[in-house]
């Protein structure tokens, strides 16, 4: 599925006997190196830039339904009068999330994937390109939602904040420990649906600070609002 790492693909291999798999696997290697490579030069411009305009960027990650876009519009909305805003919005299609942002004034760009569940640094400095994010500004990157392809691949931010609900199970972190390993901070959102869900906070804490000791963690309600002033004091 993924057009850059490969996962996921539908292309079929035919393997005869005398097949040289140790030859094929180094293949496959050297390739995933030289994508990678490729993103982490176009990763350092993006951040040489950012860094240059006084622009903080920040790499929302989440898998699908973890209430990410409503808490981007939500922080959107309480910091506008104070910051200049601009969004890289991702998604494999359509331009929903893009609409929801755009309605908050914020200055917003869609990104659609296809077939690939990540963006790349290639495409997100293209983005910033376009977009023209203003000096001593705020930049958020909504990702694809994922919690595999996105860990993988820096796009200049200044960090990843991994969002988790709490409707998702208290195991993700060490399901897909590489996102949670990536990122500085973990947000635990949807707490006001706690009394109704099997989740353990303590736990999924846990779980985070053994793949990430250094993973810092904010528990709130995108849509109560409760907790969230620690997340904006936490952005400031």
């Amino acid at each position: 599925m993924c057009g850059h790492c490969g996962c996921g693909t539908t292309e079929h291999h035919h393997h005869e006997h005398n097949h040289d798999h140790h030859h094929e696997h180094d293949k496959f290697i050297q390739i995933e190196q030289d994508i990678m490579a490729e993103n982490q030069y176009y990763a350092d411009h993006n951040r040489e830039f950012l860094t240059s305009q006084n622009i903080t960027c920040y790499n929302l990650v989440s898998s699908p339904g973890s209430g990410k876009t409503t808490l981007l519009v939500e922080t959107i909305n309480a910091l506008k009068s104070d910051f200049n805003i601009a969004v890289i919005e991702g998604d494999q299609q359509t331009d929903r999330d893009k609409q929801r942002i755009a309605a908050t004034g914020a200055n917003v760009i869609q990104l659609n994937t296809g077939k690939s569940c990540h963006l790349d640094a290639h495409n997100v400095g293209h983005a910033i390109d376009d977009i023209k994010p203003e000096n001593n500004s705020l930049l958020f990157i909504e990702n694809v939602g994922n919690l595999v392809c996105p860990a993988l691949f820096d796009l200049g931010e200044k960090c990843k904040v991994v969002i988790l609900s709490v409707t998702e199970g208290d195991d993700k972190p060490i399901k897909y420990p590489h996102m949670f390993a990536e990122s500085s901070l973990m947000i635990i959102n949807k707490i006001d649906l706690l009394p109704y869900v099997n989740f353990d906070v303590n736990q999924c804490i846990q779980y985070a600070k053994q793949v990430n000791p250094n993973i810092e963690v904010i528990q709130l309600s995108a849509t109560t609002k409760q907790g969230f002033e620690t997340w904006l004091k936490w952005l400031s």
